[in-house]
């Protein structure tokens, strides 16, 4: 009884807003009182009607956890979703693939399609049976020659690596098991065996699947057949047929999209734009929860290649004009047009003298002349990209629509706010590809982009949806669509690792020592100029994909291949994108800093433009945590004052050289009194919502703004903000983990983010701050009881200080030999665990799982699922046991269980300690 997932899915699917109208409902409101939003028309009783299809995919992140069992159960596993609308099955649930942003275009046809591989005319590295494809996910899978000839069942790859099967067929008995076994990738194997031949009712069988389903499924498999006999020639060999005209509409029906398209035909974009530009045009229908029964208000709306009406209108003068020869009429088709309310025409002919026959689109947008801006989100949220960005998205449309614009919402992840149809002036539920993006931008522009034709739309705004829109920034461009705010040339010297190298030395500003490398030989030869511990960092990821540091050449070696392919750039252009092998800052304080900027406007004088600091956060674990996984504080509380006007100097000279024009996030790792800049990204990140909700500053309204013209200086002052000034109050942001859904997986954090989601702690001092942020993230801090304290060698000297405190307040300690006999020493008592069953002392592993401890505190020295710390440390997960893995964390944890025994946390309203901090920026106080 109350609202869930799927309500919210139901809600986006109809356009019935569930949620508000239940509120309604709960304060005394009847259903037939309400009206609905949509149509002004109809009350909330009348039940919604569709005329059309909504799938819906969970999106996974078993990449992420690489020893969780990726069977599908009653426990959820997935980390977001994506949703689709189409006028069919199968139309829609293509567009939901490309929607789920895992370097699928649709069911089959991609560039490392591997029946397409094996087609005869597939790449040269197909022949190779050691190649190395990149497949759905954006991972490398490994060459398994034994898998493939011995069939081994055993070998067969887990589904986020998703096999690139060097030889076809895919052997039977690993269909099989991936078939019959629910799991992440079941849909793209029963493909495989649809292709090889297996029946509908084999597939039923095995998978449970309802046989309506795989019907479909087998209908695209044998229109694939269809595609690929059909000799499409480029140009100028290429004919217009009428046989090429009704494939390539039933494909656009059938959802295929250009990339498919392009790789089973093998032509290339030209020739496809041609066929486009002829035969197929995208149509937006709206949803409006009457089936078109009555007239809707809201738009919202999904593209589709429906066939073109055709109906056919009496006029002797229009049938007359079509017979004379183009461009010699006299209007009287546009005018028996105008009389019969025919818009959106495809084509026309005369029947006879006297009628004409009109095929036109049944296109329900209509454009208005009003200035447009489109904000791009983020897609599914992922580990990496999630709702931080949607709240951007959000402030993004209402600073255009104060602005006097109409603001242009595009995603596809039904769980945002950005997707609610009143957000916004006009909603799209599409895809976010090159082909979706572009053609709402020509729709809404009315037109083609060219220094001819002005246009509707003023740009599309890229920086708030995370990596998916900026990876379609210089595409669209390219083609001529505006890009607001920071251009993609200054991101992309950002972004890249070579470029970015470029501008730093440019600035006289220190990066760890490092190497640019293209390939493996020149990251080993990198990493032995420059010393181990080394970090591998690949160009254009978000969520530390593909990052990792590596203690020995063992580690680089049996890593490198897959830091090269996890870039979330098309997998076509790797090679374009090199990584950045550094050198690994051991106990080096990392530092966010997010900033904006009106650097960038156009024909402004950079002179009187500038750049001001949203906020300057210290990270409590050490750098070589990822940052969306670390905790930070703002202010930062261990900083002296010269470092951080050092580190706001060097953000501020990078915004001006990069040509910032919105937001921009500085990485920082400081190692003693030396800053060093780890990376930039000139987009909002991660932490805007957390800054914002710390100064109470709209830093990503404020943000639009700057792209829509205002300066800086005159956004700041609308929210009564001379220069922005660090908060008195403390705010700690943690990271949420979903290690209780992957039994077994060990938690131990590292350069690549696991985290989905994250809690803000506020008070008067850092320990009680970070107290609220702990409860706040599901871990109940205890505050007597028995604690393990097991760290590796480099942190036994520091552990001291930790462990005496945790006497002091009255805890039982416990801990290995190793670190039984360093606080010995000290005069620490300490009860000793055996790290194996067979050992004389109690056996830690049992402690843990009886409930025996309170408390964990553990830096691994083995990780992994395998080792004996691994099962420490995941069934502590299992049992609910705080685990604190890094020693920062271990004296914050510290601090805050100080915290609570004391009763220092304090209770006062957000509004309050903004109200405080808002007098102080009146005073005009500089930031410190």
């Amino acid at each position: 009884p109350r609202v869930s997932r799927s309500s919210a899915l139901a809600s986006k699917a109809t356009g019935f807003p569930i949620a508000k109208i239940a509120t309604k409902l709960a304060i005394g409101y009847s259903l037939d009182e309400l009206p609905n939003d949509i149509t002004r028309e109809t009350p909330a009783s009348f039940e919604p009607v569709i005329d059309y299809c909504v799938v819906k995919m969970p999106r996974f992140a078993f990449e992420k956890f690489r020893d969780a069992d990726e069977t599908l159960t009653t426990s959820m596993k997935s980390v977001g979703e994506a949703m689709a609308i189409g006028r069919t099955f199968k139309e829609a649930f293509q567009k939901c693939i490309r929607s789920m942003e895992i370097k699928r275009v649709g069911y089959g046809l991609g560039v490392n399609d591997k029946w397409l591989m094996a087609e005869g005319e597939a790449p040269s590295s197909a022949a190779d049976d050691g190649a190395v494809w990149l497949d759905a996910f954006g991972q490398d899978a490994s060459p398994r020659p034994a898998a493939v000839q011995s069939s081994s069942l055993a070998e067969a790859p887990g589904d986020w690596l998703e096999q690139a099967w060097t030889k076809w067929p895919v052997p039977d008995d690993v269909l099989t098991a991936k078939i019959k076994t629910p799991c992440q990738g079941r849909i793209y194997y029963i493909r495989y065996a649809l292709k090889q031949g297996w029946s509908v009712e084999r597939v039923h069988e095995l998978s449970g699947i309802d046989p309506w389903f795989l019907d479909q499924f087998d209908e695209l498999v044998q229109f694939e057949q269809k595609l690929a006999a059909f000799e499409v020639r480029n140009l100028p060999a290429l004919r217009m047929t009428v046989e090429l005209e009704d494939i390539f509409q039933q494909a656009k029906r059938f959802g295929y999209d250009d990339a498919q398209l392009q790789s089973i035909w093998r032509i290339d974009s030209s020739t496809l734009a041609l066929i486009k530009n002829r035969f197929d045009r995208a149509k937006y229908k709206q949803v409006d929860t009457c089936a078109a029964e009555f007239e809707a208000y809201t738009p919202y709306f999904y593209s589709t290649h429906e066939k073109p009406i055709a109906q056919v209108i009496k006029s002797r003068s229009a049938a007359a004009e079509l017979k004379q020869p183009s461009g010699t009429g006299n209007g009287a088709l546009q005018q028996a047009l105008r009389e019969n309310g025919v818009d959106s025409v495809y084509r026309c002919r005369a029947i006879d003298d006297e009628h004409i026959l009109v095929e036109s689109h049944d296109d329900e947008l209509k454009v208005t002349d009003r200035p447009k801006v489109i904000v791009l989100g983020g897609g599914p949220n992922r580990i990496g990209q999630g709702i931080e960005f949607d709240y951007c998205c959000v402030h993004a449309s209402q600073a255009a629509r104060g602005l006097g614009f109409e603001s242009v919402m595009v995603n596809s992840n039904p769980e945002t706010v950005s997707t609610d149809y009143d957000t916004s002036d006009l909603l799209f539920f599409e895809p976010l590809t090159h082909e979706n993006v572009f053609n709402i931008c020509e729709r809404l522009n009315n037109g083609p982009f060219s220094p001819e034709h002005t246009g509707y739309l003023r740009g599309v705004i890229v920086q708030f949806g995370g990596q998916t829109p900026l990876n379609l920034a210089q595409k669209l461009k390219d083609a001529g669509v505006p890009i607001l705010g920071t251009t993609p040339e200054s991101i992309h010297s950002a972004e890249d690792r070579q470029h970015f190298q470029q501008v730093l030395h440019e600035l006289g500003l220190r990066q760890p020592p490092n190497g640019i490398a293209l390939s493996k030989d020149e990251a080993m030869s990198i990493a032995e100029k420059i010393g181990y511990p080394v970090l591998a960092r690949p160009s254009y990821v978000l969520g530390g994909r593909g990052m990792e540091i590596c203690n020995n050449p063992q580690d680089l070696e049996r890593y490198i291949d897959h830091a090269l392919q996890a870039t979330d750039r098309d997998p076509q252009s790797n090679a374009q994108h090199p990584i950045l092998v550094e050198k690994f800052l051991l106990d080096a304080v990392e530092v966010d800093v997010d900033a904006v900027s009106d650097y960038g406007q156009p024909h402004r004088d950079p002179g009187e433009a500038r750049c001001d600091i949203c906020g300057i956060m210290e990270h409590i674990e050490e750098a070589g945590i990822h940052s969306g996984d670390s905790c930070c504080v703002l202010p930062p509380y261990s900083l002296s004052p010269s470092l951080v006007d050092e580190i706001k100097h060097q953000t501020k000279l990078l915004a001006r050289r990069l040509g910032v024009c919105g937001l921009m996030n500085v990485q920082f790792a400081v190692q003693g009194r030396v800053v060093y800049i780890i990376e930039v990204n000139p987009r909002a990140s991660r932490t805007i919502p957390f800054v914002s909700k710390a100064t109470g500053i709209p830093w990503a309204k404020i943000a639009t703004q700057l792209m829509l013209g205002r300066t800086l200086t005159e956004a700041l002052a609308d929210v009564g903000v001379g220069e922005p000034l660090a908060p008195r109050h403390v705010a700690v942001k943690a990271p949420v983990f979903p290690f209780n859904r992957f039994a077994g997986v060990d938690c131990v954090l590292g350069p690549e983010m696991r985290s989905t989601g994250e809690v803000m702690g506020i008070d008067e001092t850092f320990p009680a701050a970070f107290a609220k942020a702990m409860l706040a993230a599901g871990t109940r801090l205890p505050t007597s009881g028995k604690a393990l304290v097991s760290v590796n060698d480099p942190d036994k000297p520091r552990i001291i200080s930790v462990a005496r405190e945790l006497k002091e307040l009255g805890f039982e300690l416990v801990s290995t030999i190793g670190t039984h006999n360093v606080l010995a020493d000290q005069g620490i008592e300490t009860a000793i665990v055996s790290k194996y069953a067979d050992g004389e002392h109690p056996f830690l592993l049992d402690m843990i799982k009886s409930g025996a401890l309170d408390l964990l505190i553990n830096t691994p020295i083995h990780t992994g699922s395998a080792s004996d710390e691994g099962r420490w440390r995941a069934a502590s997960i299992g049992r609910g046991i705080p685990l604190i893995t890094t020693l920062a964390g271990a004296k914050a944890v510290v601090g805050a269980i100080r915290s609570l025994k004391e009763g220092k946390s304090t209770v006062k309203a957000l509004q309050d300690y903004l109200a405080i901090h808002a007098n102080l920026v009146a005073a005009g106080e500089r930031m410190r």
